[in-house]
């Protein structure tokens, strides 16, 4: 389960970066120094313009283009647009997913994130990626109880959350992508957390007593 843990780390780690903020030569050069992380991005590892543009060129001409216009113009990366009947942003203190960040400690500076309200597809992804950063130091701790306890926190945020809206954000993402990187990007995200809500249900099983359903 270590090694299990390391990988969902780095994997929502990520994705929440990719979705977050525009990305710089660091970050992409995280990916193509990875042939691991790399293999996750096939169509922009065999995109021939990564060969003639330096990375630079890259970000300012399309990159940045693309992230625009997924996450600033076109698209709506938040849940509550998704959830919410009048398709509206909720981003005040009703919004559900604030009330969840609050119990468990997790603050969401919206100015450094550069995003409107909390439940960003950005930020929910950071929030599995600090559950995981947790349930590592339960691991460590040989603490199964809070292990357990963590699992079930990821399962029912995918299920009540990520899961509920995400892959129609993300399947349009896909499809309205304008280069590899974010097209790429949107399918390993979607596939991942299909994924890992598979693999979280499969650890609750094996592993954990299943919490008694309250009358």
């Amino acid at each position: 389960m270590k090694q299990d843990i390391e990988n969902r780390i780095a994997l929502y780690a990520l994705i929440s970066r990719l979705m977050m903020v525009e990305v710089d030569e660091v970050f992409l050069d995280q990916i193509e120094s990875d042939e691991s992380l790399l293999s996750f991005f096939p169509n922009y590892r065999d995109w021939s313009k990564r060969t003639e543009l330096s990375k630079k060129d890259l970000i300012n001409q399309y990159y940045n283009v693309d992230f625009t216009n997924l996450f600033l113009m076109h698209l709506v990366p938040y849940e509550s647009f998704y959830t919410r009947d009048d398709q509206m942003i909720e981003s005040g203190g009703d919004n559900p997913v604030v009330e969840l960040y609050n119990e468990l400690d997790f603050r969401v500076e919206l100015d450094a994130a550069r995003v409107v309200s909390a439940d960003h597809i950005g930020v929910e992804l950071e929030f599995m990626y600090m559950l995981c950063m947790a349930q590592r130091k339960a691991l460590d701790a040989e603490d199964k109880e809070g292990v357990c306890e963590l699992l079930e926190v990821q399962r029912a945020f995918l299920k009540e959350h990520l899961l509920e809206w995400a892959p129609m954000f993300l399947i349009n993402a896909k499809r309205e992508s304008r280069t590899p990187l974010y097209h790429d990007g949107a399918e390993l995200t979607l596939e991942f957390l299909l994924s890992d809500f598979e693999y979280i249900t499969a650890k609750l099983n094996e592993n954990c007593t299943p919490k008694r359903e309250e009358v």
